[in-house]
This record gives C-alpha cells, structure tokens and sequence, in this order.
C-alpha cells in the first residue's frame, strides 16, 4: 500500500494498516487468529531451511504465529523501529530485552525513576540472575553518567514517562550519554505510546512496551512487545558477542545474517525461543483492535487528563498534583519538547490528609475504579503506598516519593464532566 504512494503513510494510516497481510487462503481483511502450535513444511529441505532461519516460513509458535508477527511489525512501525516481536506480558517484555543484552557479571545502568514494578523484577529475579542493576540520580551530570559507565555496562535503562509521577526524561540527552559510552538506550515507552512520543526518534535503540495498557486501550488481554531501533552498531561496541560473533562453528553471527535487526533477531530466535514468554494469538487479536483506534483514544485520554488535573490542583484537598501538563510542573518544559500532544493521561494527587484521607477517597469513588491497571477506557485510581509500592519501607517509599496521600488516576473515556464529579465527591469525602 505505501508503494503506491509518493509521501509516507500518516500515523493514523499505519495504526490501521501496517504490518497487515491479506490472508492467502481466504483473503480475510481482517488479521485472523492462527490458533496453532505448529506448521507443515513442504518437504525435508523445508523443515531444515526453517530451522535454520533461511525460510521466509515459520516452525514453531512458541516463538513465531502469524497473528503476532502482524502485531510486532505494526508496533515496530509506529515507533519508527526495524522490526518488534510481542511477547507474554509487559514484564516478559523488560525481561527478554534485558537478558538479551546482559548475563551474570554484567552490568546496567537505570534512572531513579521507574515503575515500581520494573524495579522490584531489577533488584529481584534479575539480580539473582548476575545481573547488577545501578540506579542514577535524575540530577546526576553528565560527568556522573559517564563515570557510571563501566566495562561491564551492557545498557542505560529508562522510561519515557515514568509511572506514577510523570518526571518526563530527557531521553536526547540519555541517548548521548549511553552512545558516548558505547552501549545502548533501552526505553519504557509504555505510558506515552508511539502517538504522544516515539524515543527511537530522539536517540533510543531498544523501545518497550506493556501491551495490555493503551496499546490495548479496553483492558481485556495481557501483553508485551520489544522494538529494535535498527541503528546500534553492535561490532563497533565489542560488548556483544552473542551477537557479532559466531553462535557455533560454520553458523554467520546474527549481526552478519541479519544486519540492522540482529538484535530483535537474536532475541526471537534465542530468548523468546528458549524461554517461552508466548502471547496467546486470541490477546493479539484484541491488541491489534485496540491499536488501530489508538490516535483517536489518546486524543481524548489526553484532553480528559488536561482538564482533570488542572481541576484537581484548585482542590483544598489536594495538597500536590504530579502531570507535566500543567505549566507549575516542574517537567512541563521537557513535556513540551518530547509531547506536544499531551502529557498522557495518569494524573497523580497527593492529598494532604495523607493515608486515611486517600482510604475516604478510594471508598467513595462510584465511577471511578479502584483496581491496578492503566490505560483503560475506565477510570481507574490506587492509593499507591498500601498496594504496589507497599513492600517498601516507609524510607524507601520517601525516597521514591510515594507520600501517604498519593493515588494514582489513569483517566478513561467516559465523559469528562462525569469523572470530575465523581472525583469531586471523593474529594469532599476526604475533606471530611
């Protein structure tokens, strides 16, 4: 389709139509579920030339079905990348592309601010593994960062727009920094999407993303995926030999065979492979439903997000309202320059009565949900310090700044003079 045409296709084209194959059996337009494990190949030839990836066909879905593939290329497209893959879940997302980069021994790099989440798998299952995770302070200087850099650095990690508090990262800046000590940027691109915010066009060379949150946008399947860039020389690196050097003898190294997406490569054929993170084709269906509206939502989560926090922070309730959105916040200059579309549409309040201010507000809500996700098209809200954040210490908590009062909202589709009122009424309950 975009052969015919003498300009790239627009954002809202490609939502709709990249990566998509016209079904060979039945011409179906829509992307059909292949709900198989396996598939048949032609002859003795066939089944060696797919093992050995020379074959354009697939042999197992463990690691390659046909509905993902459509999935992986769309996201990869949107975010300006050589090729993706979708995976289990957002966290199978993380751990893959981490553990295609570093094993026992080496080491990455981290921003302070990060998802809960993501932290908890860094210090925890990914340290047992030998892999030393170092956090950064966001103010750290450049003479810091390049300090941190080690032999045995394999990454810079990072997100976009970090969950909860929204500190928008300079990720130019990060990219500059990771590439002047010769490893790659790894981006959390998760809460912005490709539509708000594309990290590969700034300098990322691995982006990431929670499939189950707006890429979705219904709440309905878990999901991850993994983007390659296509940009970092490898070779030049030399600390990436499982992919510049020969996996056994007689067999050309990733880089060689595959070139610009050798990394991706590398992971679908190495780490997806052997440990399995599959995503059910039937979640992937539903995921390429939600990406094709996926402009037209994030128009109207970020409008909605807009005016939510601009009322919030007039509240006598709320003592502090945390999105880049609002020209007070401390992040709204760098919000400009990498979202001029919006700031997203988590709105994090602190309210000033703190722990059982936030317990009123969370009892009285009747619209809003009050459950762990983001990226609905409902309303959602959590008191932060009593649920993801609670295996904390209260210091730990103070210093990630999860204060008593905060309850992160993720601002759905309703309308939004219903949800105003709704958080209204949980704020006078609050007051009370």
């Amino acid at each position: 389709m975009a052969d015919d045409c003498s300009r790239p296709l627009d954002f809202e084209t490609r939502q709709i139509h990249a990566g998509a194959v016209v079904d060979a059996e039945t011409s179906a337009r829509v992307t059909p579920i292949y709900q198989t494990a396996g598939y048949v190949f032609d002859d003795f030839d066939d089944g060696e030339d797919r093992f050995a990836g020379r074959a354009r066909n697939r042999a197992y879905s463990r690691n390659e079905n046909p509905t993902n593939a459509v999935a992986g290329r769309r996201i990869a497209d949107l975010e300006g990348g050589v090729d993706g893959i979708v995976v289990a879940s957002g966290q199978a997302a993380i751990a893959a592309a981490v553990t295609a980069l570093a094993g026992a021994g080496d080491h990455i790099l981290v921003t302070r601010s990060l998802y809960e989440g993501t932290r908890e798998m860094f210090r925890g299952v990914l340290k047992r593994q030998g892999i030393a995770f170092e956090e950064v302070p966001d103010d750290a200087t450049d003479a810091e960062w390049a300090a941190r850099i080690r032999p045995s650095t394999r990454a810079v990690y990072t997100e976009t727009l970090p969950n909860p508090l929204g500190q928008v990262v300079d990720i130019e800046r990060i990219a500059r920094l990771a590439h002047a000590g010769g490893v790659p940027l790894v981006v959390d691109n998760t809460v912005p999407t490709p539509y708000l915010e594309r990290p590969i066009e700034w300098g990322a060379d691995v982006v990431i993303h929670s499939t189950s949150k707006w890429l979705s946008g219904h709440g309905s399947v878990i999901g991850g995926a993994v983007v390659d860039a296509g940009r970092f020389d490898w070779a030049a690196s030399g600390r990436f030999p499982q992919l510049t050097e020969p996996p056994r003898p007689g067999v050309a190294s990733f880089a060689d065979r595959f070139g610009a997406a050798a990394y991706l490569a590398y992971l679908r054929s190495v780490i997806v492979l052997e440990y399995g993170p599959t995503v059910p084709p039937t979640s992937t269906f539903l995921l390429l439903h939600g990406i094709e509206t996926l402009s037209v939502r994030m128009d109207r989560h970020v409008a909605s997000a807009q005016a939510v926090a601009e009322r919030l922070v007039q509240h006598p309730a709320v003592a502090r309202v945390h999105y880049p959105g609002l020209a007070s916040d401390p992040y709204n200059a760098l919000a400009a320059k990498y979202l001029p579309r919006g700031a997203g549409s988590i709105v994090t309040l602190d309210l000033a009565g703190g722990r059982e201010a936030a317990r009123r507000f969370i009892d009285a809500l009747r619209l809003v949900s009050p459950m762990t996700h983001i990226g609905d098209v409902r309303t959602l809200a959590i008191h932060l310090g009593s649920t993801i954040h609670a295996k904390l210490t209260e210091p730990e908590r103070e210093a990630a700044g999860i204060t008593p009062g905060l309850v992160r909202l993720s601002i759905g589709l309703e309308s939004v003079r219903d949800i105003l009122e709704d958080l209204e009424r949980a704020l006078d309950a609050a007051s009370a």
